[in-house]
């Protein structure tokens, strides 16, 4: 068997069943797969990866495998990994890392047993993997061709670090591909947050007011989702695009400070620190319920939260009673990491179809493409119409195909007003 530290190996029979359930939905994966398995095309590859591990991950990493790959995988957060899932993986060889619940020290421990398999490739959820190679681990360097990386939070980390000048290998933004954010950060995030929401409070939504920070797609998505079950949705932004872009979706929009007042349910989703701070929890109504959809627990300022409490209670599974000087309680999700998986199973294995497929076509376009200069990359736009087409083949939707004629206008400028 291979290396590993799990919560429960006799967890794993229920893995299985929850990875067959994930595979079921994820059409487009499995093709890829079966094309892994007859052209081996990542044979022999080492490959580290620091995803969050749900069933979904599964049917990547069995993919990754199939390809001919080593894998190593870690969590890519203390509290989002299914136990069962993990343990289903180390039976099936996979190299496994993570349990729910780890602390800091054990979440950093797990991403170095991954880096200490030497891997040529990295797969990122966050960043952590390629940020801890690039500063304690610099010995990595040596043997890695390239990386991706899955959300919105790890590509802002990484094209920092190429602006900087330190990123010291090519990194492919699979997030930006528009069969990634389009449809995993909008449809996915918007209803798997709401469904870690109910799990962890199972409050009537209809009728409440409830604030999104944050309109990128994400905040779109869960703005939306919040609206059609009956919320009234106040929108947050720093960015006038996106404020206008809320305020004509139907949107009220307004400073966090003057929401902070009306709101009964807060959720982030900006990838920024601090976002609600000590000045709007000192305004919320009593029983305000706040919580993250970002991808790292710094978007509600904790510090904070503790500095004006007296006292705090776990009332129910991810979900923390603040009991305030005044007297006031505020209801915190998830220890404010993100609700939609610390709460729920994050997002809908259709979904994860489309992003995961993306990972393991970059993988493969990394190796077959080992002269990239260390820089963020976006995903070749083949990849994405591909990945798009065999969604749509498995959805059973047939598209029109342009003629000859229509190709040649399109790429003509002689014709013009008839």
């Amino acid at each position: 068997m291979s290396d590993y530290k799990v919560k429960d190996l006799g967890l794993a029979e229920k893995g299985d069943l929850l990875i067959e359930w994930a595979s079921r939905h994820m059409p487009v994966l499995n093709k890829i797969r079966e094309r892994f398995e007859e052209e081996k095309p990542l044979k022999g590859l080492r490959i580290g990866a620091c995803l969050h591990v749900t069933k979904e991950t599964a049917v990547l990493v069995k993919t990754l495998q199939a390809g001919g790959a080593e894998v190593a995988l870690c969590g890519s957060n203390p509290l989002s990994t299914q136990d069962e899932v993990a343990a289903s993986l180390v039976k099936s060889g996979i190299c496994v890392y993570a349990w729910r619940g780890e602390t800091t020290e054990e979440y950093y421990w797990c991403v170095n047993k991954v880096i200490d398999h030497d891997p040529v490739i990295t797969l990122d959820d966050g960043a952590d993997l390629a940020t801890t190679i690039h500063s304690s681990r610099r010995e990595a360097l040596k043997s890695i061709i390239g990386g991706t990386e899955e959300t919105t939070t790890g590509v802002i980390r990484l094209r920092a670090m190429a602006r900087e000048g330190k990123l010291r290998y090519p990194i492919i933004a699979v997030n930006d591909a528009y069969t990634k954010y389009l449809f995993d950060n909008r449809y996915g995030t918007g209803q798997s947050t709401i469904d870690g929401i109910l799990r962890a409070t199972n409050v009537l939504l209809a009728g409440k007011t409830f604030v999104v920070c944050g309109y990128g797609w994400c905040g779109r998505g869960l703005a939306l989702r919040a609206k059609g079950m009956g919320a009234n949705v106040i929108v947050t932004e720093v960015n006038p695009m996106r404020a206008l872009e809320a305020v004509m979706d139907g949107f009220q929009v307004m400073p966090l400070m003057k929401a902070a007042e009306k709101g009964d349910i807060f959720i982030t989703a900006t990838g920024n620190k601090h976002v609600i701070r000590k000045e709007h929890m000192l305004k919320m109504k009593d029983g305000a319920i706040i919580g993250n959809s970002g991808h790292f627990n710094v978007e509600i300022s904790i510090p904070d939260l503790e500095e004006i409490s007296v006292s705090k209670k776990l009332v129910r599974p991810n979900l923390e009673e603040y009991l305030l000087k005044d007297g006031r309680r505020i209801y915190l999700l998830a220890e404010g990491r993100l609700v939609n998986l610390a709460s729920a199973e994050g997002h809908p294995s259709e979904v994860m179809d489309m992003s995961f497929s993306n990972q393991a076509l970059c993988v493969e376009y990394l190796v077959k493409s080992q002269s990239l200069k260390p820089q963020v990359y976006s995903v070749p736009r083949e990849i994405d119409e591909l990945v798009a087409r065999l969604k749509l083949e498995g959805l059973g939707v047939k598209i029109d195909e342009m003629t000859e004629e229509q190709k040649k206008y399109l790429s003509s400028w002689e014709s013009g007003t008839m």
